[in-house]
């Protein structure tokens, strides 16, 4: 099967795959998708248009949820066979209506089936049907939350829809926990949630040639590496920040395969990846080791209560005293440092304490851009974020220096051409 400059094939030892028939340079779009299904973040509900996702001020409110916003009567009208699933059953449940993202979206994802005549755009290479479950591989807990996930299909949304069998519910639940997309915008927040069976397609690589950006809801596919005639095209499903063991680990917790990339083969970028303090007497590798579980024990515990409403204060403390603890190990250009200091700069965005945020985000940003690769959108989003913070903060030569660098990434990322360029030049002038 085939598309413009792309063919599916079967990739050795990965299964499917997606590769390309003719060269392409590096930021030159492969191909954009637009999304099977998406779902808005309810968080964000006031900030983006439910249907497009455009970013504006005035959205007008559905009248009667009074919660669903839209940019005209265009989007509204567009997106009522999917808010319909919705809108009353917000309006009957008032507070109590919290199903998840994921059910939302699968609730979406039924609704389309039902009414699907012929092949969707989102459909060109793999058909939704066609991709991974991994319904045998999925462990108890896993299990446990898809049960109270359908659980809450049932409970939100069979007023609207005819539920497929209990197995077919199980493997939809897993087909989107396995290829389902976060929509992200410029500087990673999370927007949404959308399904792209083509997208879903591409395998993964620690040293990925491709990467994944949203214009509105659609897709689009970039080259970020020069790609020639016959070349795999390669995402990576990760943060590829963590050392080897970490990416595995959350691999095949996630993705239920181990990576061979050569990257994973050499690890020839851990030992920067855990550097450590230098001192006349080195550590002793149990001293580094147990520093390293000390490390993931307490990212675990933040991501444990990170959900939790009212602790703003609690958590920075804890990256605090987190900090002080690796520190005596740790350089600072460690990657277990590195990301408490963005759990910290995140924590002071929300506390509106823009100092603390920038001293964070100076420390984070050389050693980002020196493990991440050359076009990443983490360190175009550091860059952004900093630059926003510096002209917020009226230091307005930083602020443009860092907003053209990140600018100069995003140009291969996002394209010349996305909106997100335009708002970036206004805020440059």
């Amino acid at each position: 099967q085939r598309s413009d400059g792309l063919e599916r094939f079967d990739s050795p030892g990965k299964g499917r795959g997606l590769r390309v028939t003719k060269p392409f340079k590096v930021g030159e779009l492969i191909f954009s998708c637009p999304a099977y299904s998406f779902v808005l973040s309810a968080k964000e509900r006031g900030s983006y248009c439910e249907y497009c996702f455009n970013r504006k001020e005035g959205l007008a409110r559905c009248g009667k949820c009074k919660k669903a916003c839209y940019c005209n009567a265009t989007c509204q009208r567009a997106d009522w066979s999917m808010h319909k699933l919705e809108c009353s059953s917000m309006v009957a449940y008032g507070p109590n209506w919290c199903p998840s993202e994921t059910v939302r979206l699968v609730a979406r994802i039924l609704a389309s089936m039902k009414t699907q005549k012929e092949r969707n755009a989102s459909e060109k290479l793999m058909l939704i049907g066609e991709m991974q479950t991994h319904v045998e591989d999925v462990d108890n807990a896993r299990r446990e939350v898809n049960e109270s996930e359908i659980a809450g299909l049932h409970r939100f949304y069979s007023k609207h829809l005819d539920f497929p069998d209990h197995s077919a519910l199980l493997a939809l639940f897993s087909q989107v926990a396995c290829n389902g997309f976060t929509v992200e915008d410029e500087e990673l927040s999370h927007m949404g949630t959308a399904v792209y069976p083509d997208v879903a397609l591409i395998n993964h690589s620690c040293q990925p040639s491709v990467i994944v950006t949203f214009k509105g809801t659609t897709a689009e596919v970039r080259a970020v590496t020069p790609m020639k005639k016959m070349d795999e095209v390669m995402i990576s499903y990760i943060d590829i920040l963590y050392p080897t063991d970490d990416r595995n680990s959350r691999l095949r917790d996630s993705y239920y395969f181990t990576c061979d990339c050569q990257e994973c083969k050499t690890q020839s970028k851990d030992k920067a990846k855990l550097k450590v303090r230098k001192r006349s007497d080195p550590y002793e590798p149990e001293v580094v080791s147990g520093m390293v579980r000390y490390a993931r024990k307490k990212m675990g515990e933040f991501r444990a209560i990170k959900s939790e409403k009212n602790i703003l204060l609690e958590l920075l403390e804890m990256c605090v005293q987190s900090l002080d603890e690796m520190g005596t190990v740790f350089d600072d250009a460690n990657v277990y440092m590195l990301h408490m200091m963005y759990q910290a700069m995140g924590v002071c965005l929300y506390l509106g304490d823009w100092d603390g945020a920038i001293h964070y985000g100076e420390k984070i940003l050389k050693p980002y851009s020196v493990l991440y690769p050359a076009y990443s959108l983490n360190v175009s989003s550091m860059y952004l974020k900093l630059g926003r913070l510096y002209m917020g903060l009226e230091k307005r030569s930083r602020g443009l220096n860092a907003l053209k660098k990140a600018m100069a990434i995003m140009e291969v990322a996002h394209g010349k051409d996305h909106q997100y360029m335009a708002e970036l030049r206004k805020e440059i002038k």
